[in-house]
């Protein structure tokens, strides 16, 4: 296991130090983990809101909005759970020496985006490339 990179509290990865350097996948490192258990805290909660509200409601109103709200419930859990499993993914391609690169080009994805989204795995010219793509074959 290596050692622990130094982070001062207030640190944001600049442009004008080296490309995905220890501090920055650091930094990025430390954001996914932080975001998966935020996650992972809201779907434990979710979990216990649905199993105190799977009791028995008599009126049929009530029942009906309840199936909503839980139906909505887990949507929200599904879509979070996918989300994890992009962090997942994220903090391997961290250990692997990948995050940060495009999967398409292999160019570096700019910094402002993976702050903004730290799952991204394409630059943002070629996300709208491969979104133009796919809804030119949705058309069909």
């Amino acid at each position: 296991m290596k050692a622990q990179t130094f982070l001062p509290e207030d640190y944001r990865p600049a442009e004008d130090e080296p490309f995905m350097n220890e501090r920055q996948l650091e930094y990025f490192r430390r954001k996914l983990i932080a975001w998966k258990q935020e996650l992972l805290d809201q779907s434990a909660e979710t979990l216990e809101g649905l199993q105190e509200s799977a009791r028995n409601v008599p009126d049929l109103a009530d029942r009906a909005s309840e199936e909503t709200d839980r139906a909505l419930e887990l949507r929200t859990r599904d879509r979070q759970r996918k989300l994890v499993s992009k962090i997942d993914s994220a903090l391997r391609r961290i250990e692997t020496g990948d995050y940060g690169y495009c999967e398409m080009t292999g160019e570096p994805i700019s910094l402002k985006r993976l702050d903004a989204r730290p799952t991204a795995t394409m630059t943002l010219e070629a996300q709208e490339k491969h979104e133009r793509k796919e809804r030119v074959y949705r058309d069909d």
